[in-house]
């Protein structure tokens, strides 16, 4: 097929939120969506380095109402998309060892009990209780929600490609996208490594590298990317079958079962802004000597992987959704850790914005551009 020199809408980026946004665009009849992606392989960005985790526990209105949307969604990919994703509900369990997360907690708990998700508070005795072989003398409770788990991200990006293209949009890998024609505050075009493309709407759904594109239209986003890294180790044949996404949430620890052995990951809250995806040797060290002090068994596995990925982060850690200044320019950006689980609805929305005027499926009205304009905006906290 010959490189596109027209389209409706081009969608900018191969990860989940592009994905689903040309795929939820394809779905509603635009016939010509070109959708682009500067790697080989789609979601190899931010969306493939992921931990795969999904949940309903957030602090915020609209977070959780994008879950609630969201991760029935992925309940239903293998019927609906045709793509099995290994949706495996292990539950997420946030460890709480201090007064000030216990109060922000309790405060989530009920407005996630208010939403209809059943969130349990658990002590620390009912915690000790539940993993035995960890050391958690120092947590004071936590919270569990069962339905909370883990999803194959590769099976959910190539998932919504491969419908997408079924439906008409034409998906493009390999082509790097190196300058927006705007003029007289209009897009009218995308410059690339293969050709220009001329189109009236693109949505920048480019994730850590959102504010780049941003810049080539004009339009500052506050989206900074930051690197998270992770690793998966040995089998560990103790590791109880039904172990949960453990979360320490006070050091950002995490911890969550991968084949037969462990996958753990731990943020550095000192990491400076960067687009850095190589594996930072001494903040391992720090981030598994954490790990075992919870887990000790942790100290007879091997590695198997390691790897770093992209944040893409906002002042107040939600998502930047619709229209910008520039007429014909979308965002889709800046879910600050959180767009895998969001990406399936996100793609949903941004084609209800572009086609009907405004999300409807979910009220996203204040997760524009603009707010960043006022004096305050919600702030998620529970941000790992």
């Amino acid at each position: 097929m010959s490189f596109p020199k027209n389209a409706s809408i081009v969608v900018i980026g191969g990860g989940v939120m592009g994905a689903s946004t040309a795929y939820h665009l394809a779905q509603r009849g635009v016939a010509d969506v070109v959708l682009l992606e500067k790697e080989e392989f789609y979601g190899q960005g931010a969306t493939g380095r992921c931990a795969g985790g999904v949940r309903y526990q957030f602090a915020t209105e609209v977070n959780i109402r994008l879950s609630l949307a969201s991760l029935p969604m992925l309940e239903r990919f293998p019927e609906e998309i045709g793509q099995e994703v290994d949706y495996r509900q292990c539950g997420y369990l946030f460890l709480l060892n201090n007064e000030q997360d216990i109060t922000a907690f309790q405060r989530n708990v009920e407005l996630q009990h208010k939403l209809g998700v059943a969130t349990e508070w658990l002590d620390g005795d009912e915690v000790r209780r539940r993993l035995p072989d960890m050391r958690l003398d120092d947590v004071l409770a936590a919270t569990f929600h069962a339905k909370d788990g883990l999803c194959d991200p590769n099976g959910v990006v190539m998932g919504y490609i491969n419908a997408a293209t079924r439906l008409g949009a034409q998906c493009i890998s390999g082509v790097e996208v190196t300058g927006l024609d705007v003029r007289d505050g209009a897009v009218h075009g995308v410059r690339t490594s293969q050709g220009d493309i001329q189109t009236p709407l693109v949505v920048n759904a480019a994730g850590p590298w959102a504010g780049l594109i941003g810049e080539m239209a004009g339009v500052p986003l506050p989206i900074t990317p930051l690197r998270r890294q992770i690793l998966t180790t040995t089998p560990l044949p103790e590791l109880p079958a039904d172990f949960p996404f453990v979360i320490d949430f006070a050091k950002s620890l995490y911890f969550h079962r991968e084949g037969e052995g462990l996958l753990t990951g731990m943020s550095n809250t000192d990491q400076l802004p960067g687009f850095d995806q190589n594996v930072d040797p001494d903040w391992e060290l720090i981030h598994l000597e954490h790990a075992i002090g919870r887990l000790p068994q942790l100290e007879r596995a091997g590695v198997v992987s390691r790897w770093a990925g992209l944040y893409e982060d906002t002042p107040d850690a939600h998502p930047i959704f619709g229209a910008t200044p520039v007429d014909g320019f979308f965002v889709v950006a800046g879910f600050s850790g959180h767009g895998f689980m969001h990406g399936p609805i996100a793609g949903k929305l941004v084609s209800e914005i572009i086609l009907d005027g405004a999300a409807s499926t979910v009220d996203i009205s204040m997760l524009g551009l603009d707010r960043f304009a006022g004096s305050s905006q919600a702030v998620e906290y529970n941000v790992v």
